[in-house]
């Protein structure tokens, strides 16, 4: 094998695993629903197929231990869908660790490196489907060596198979085929059909001119030999011909060809011809027919790292424009201020396509904690439903891996501690099966993913004890409810009786929080007791490029997220009042609301400034008034992280850089709330923040 072949193969393995971890996912969804729904036929299918095309496209590439043991547990789905046995708890548990094992098999593939243990893992879990079949549980043979011809049930097959010219060249492995179908069955006898090939001089190296007829005996039917030559089925030309069937087996072939009983050698098995032709050109209009129907068909799957680059090279695309916007400015031509215009008009559109791409459903995320709340519920006793809501609402796939482990460990602290036992429930009332409900939601340019439980809530008052039990906090402190339940998040805080290998250790909580502000996120907290809790984590929609509000203080830049700009006024009187007032309150038409002074908090030297600014800005249920020297307008904005030595500064998001070359801060919202809160602002309790409509109950910001 050459050095292209080489890497033909490994680029073909990657698509392999990528397609099979699809089949995955969706094994273990079909599988969840059909927990709950044992008479949901369509999720069965959903599950057979998915556990087929896995050993399908294994079988291609010659792993056998994912192809063995893959057939056990189709075996196990072909054994409910014809009814023989019924969909019950243990025949779920035992697929769900099939998934398991199957994904452990998978990684095998992708190191390269075998472990004796899965070997034997997938020994006693196969033993544990055929028991479940009412099979024998001793170690069974090979799937070949079981269809014997003299097993009952037994069909022979002649097999016709001529691969087209071009087969090579599309990547196809003829050899693969066959010794996939020697998985179904048993193959008695190959003959190689070389009459095609041309004399040496017209030989055409790349081109394949083999043929094959192959006796094959087995319980496969017709419909899963075909199957195997599905991915081939528009470069060769397939004939099938049962040569003995079992009674049972006559109406199936009855209903395919009138004459596929009629007995004959393999030798007179036609391969070519009419019947050749008629099943290839039914193949092509099957083929045709599914890709103009399949929106697989128009999905082009790009890497990671390049679809990152396309991101970075528009957003210098963005700079470069903005920089030619402002140098046509300068120049005054008309003509220019056009060109200019235009070209950052498609720059616009260019960067929300790019932006598009990375964009994904929360959804997804979603879905991986069905089995989560499924097994850990059956693992502490407790009945739970999962309800998933705004699941289409999306997020830039860059931050999907992150926030999957925080809400990981909010899953698993509302199962553990949240929501009661079923005897518990019952006393008090509530339903035996508890509810843990995932929403997701898109507000005011952010992504905001909540966490509810129906379960106990939290104490605020145990919560506040122990803090000062810990010497967290001092027994003095006045804290609002929201900002006692912020301490949740404090490092090595746990309200938790006994240790458990779920939580309890106050190991996590920080985690969360941490790993949610890393993405400029926040998280809040409510709760009723004995109603239930909501963890409120809200998100920006992207880390890359926003639109952007320009705004100057002193000689400084900042950029405000566009999404939060309501409004902007003449800074009222109450903020003119006391000019070196970093914080304080003014009066919107009736509405009493906070301001925060930039240049008194980021201590700006005070300028001779004839007419200030105030921007409204609205993040979610908070509203907040900012107070700047100039406004400059919108302006998109490419996010780039600060500089080590700038990270310790208060509330910024990072930088971005002007068309004039200048550097522009780029303010975190719920950081400068935050930091505002902690200034010791007499706002903090005012009822501006404790109205509203919100899920959660208090809007303070401290």
């Amino acid at each position: 094998m050459n050095r292209d072949d080489e890497e033909i193969l490994a680029i073909a393995r990657v698509g392999f695993l990528e397609e099979a971890a699809d089949m995955l996912r969706q094994f273990e969804q079909a599988l969840l629903i059909m927990e709950t729904d044992p008479g949901d036929t369509e999720n069965l299918n959903a599950a057979f197929r998915a556990a087929h095309t896995i050993k399908g496209t294994a079988g291609l590439f010659g792993f056998d231990a994912v192809v063995s043991f893959t057939h056990e547990a189709e075996a196990l789905l072909e054994s409910l869908r014809a009814g023989r046995i019924q969909v019950s708890e243990p025949v779920i548990a035992l697929l769900l660790q099939s998934r398991d094992q199957m994904e452990a098999l998978l990684a095998e593939v992708a190191s390269g490196e075998q472990d004796p243990s899965i070997a034997e893992a997938s020994r006693e879990l196969g033993a544990a489907l055929r028991a479940a079949m009412g099979g024998p549980t001793a170690a069974a043979e090979a799937p070949r060596a079981a269809a014997a011809p003299t097993e009952p049930g037994a069909t022979q097959w002649a097999i016709g198979l001529r691969f087209g010219p071009d087969a090579l060249r599309n990547g196809l492995d003829p050899l693969s085929f066959i010794r996939y179908l020697g998985t179904l069955g048993r193959i008695d006898e190959i003959r190689l059909l070389e009459d095609a090939i041309p004399p040496l001089d017209q030989l055409d190296a790349e081109a394949c001119y083999l043929g094959f007829d192959i006796l094959f005996s087995g319980t496969a039917t017709r419909e899963q030999i075909q199957q195997v030559f599905e991915f081939c089925i528009d470069d060769c030309a397939l004939t099938l011909q049962a040569l003995s069937a079992p009674e049972a087996d006559a109406a199936d072939g009855d209903a395919h060809d009138s004459d596929t009983h009629e007995a004959h050698a393999p030798d007179d098995a036609p391969t070519h011809g009419t019947a050749a032709a008629t099943d290839r050109r039914t193949g092509e209009r099957r083929t045709a027919d599914r890709r103009a129907g399949s929106d697989d068909a128009r999905v082009v799957k790009v890497r990671a790292d390049k679809l990152d680059r396309l991101i970075d090279l528009i957003g210098e695309l963005v700079i470069a424009s903005s920089g030619a916007n402002l140098v046509a400015h300068t120049e005054n031509s008309p003509a220019m201020i056009e060109a200019a215009q235009r070209i950052s008009d498609l720059v616009e559109e260019a960067r929300d396509g790019a932006l598009a791409l990375r964009m994904v459903p929360i959804g997804d995320t979603f879905a991986r904690f069905q089995r989560v709340v499924r097994d850990l519920s059956k693992q502490l006793g407790k009945e739970v439903e999962l309800v998933v809501t705004g699941g289409d609402a999306e997020m830039d796939k860059s931050m999907v891996e992150t926030i999957a482990d925080p809400l990981m460990h909010l899953v698993r602290n509302s199962l553990d501690h949240g929501i009661e036992p079923v005897e518990a429930r019952l006393a008090a009332g509530k339903p035996a099966q508890g509810r843990l409900a995932f929403n997701a939601y898109h507000e005011s340019g952010s992504i905001v993913i909540e966490v509810s439980d129906d379960g106990r809530g939290l104490d605020s008052a145990r919560i506040l004890a122990k803090a000062i039990e810990r010497g967290l906090i001092s027994a003095d402190d006045e804290l609002s409810e929201e900002e006692v339940y912020q301490l949740i998040f404090l490092p090595g805080f746990s309200t938790a009786e006994a240790v458990t290998n779920i939580s309890g250790r106050g190991v996590g909580m920080d985690v969360v929080k941490r790993n949610i502000e890393s993405l400029r996120g926040q998280i809040r907290v409510a709760s009723t007791p004995g109603r239930g809790a909501t963890m409120q984590i809200r998100l920006p929609l992207t880390l890359a490029m926003i639109d952007g509000f320009l705004t100057q203080v002193g000689k400084v830049h900042y950029v405000l997220p566009l999404a939060v700009v309501a409004e902007c006024i003449d800074v009222p009187p109450e903020c003119r009042a006391d000019p070196d007032r970093v914080c304080g309150t003014f009066d919107l038409r009736g509405q009493l609301l906070p301001y925060l002074d930039l240049a008194r908090f980021y201590g700006a030297p005070r300028t001779e400034q004839r007419r200030r600014s105030l921007i409204v800005v609205n993040q979610g249920e908070t509203h907040i008034g900012i107070v700047v020297d100039r406004l400059l307008g919108e302006h998109q904005t490419v996010i780039k992280p600060l500089a080590p030595m700038f990270r310790h500064l208060q509330a910024l998001a990072g930088s971005t850089i002007l068309g004039s070359g200048e550097v522009a801060l780029v303010l975190d919202m719920q950081g400068l709330i935050a930091a505002a809160g902690r200034h010791g602002t007499t706002y903090r309790h005012s009822h501006a923040f404790a109205a509203g409509t919100a899920p959660l109950n208090s809007q303070s910001i401290g």
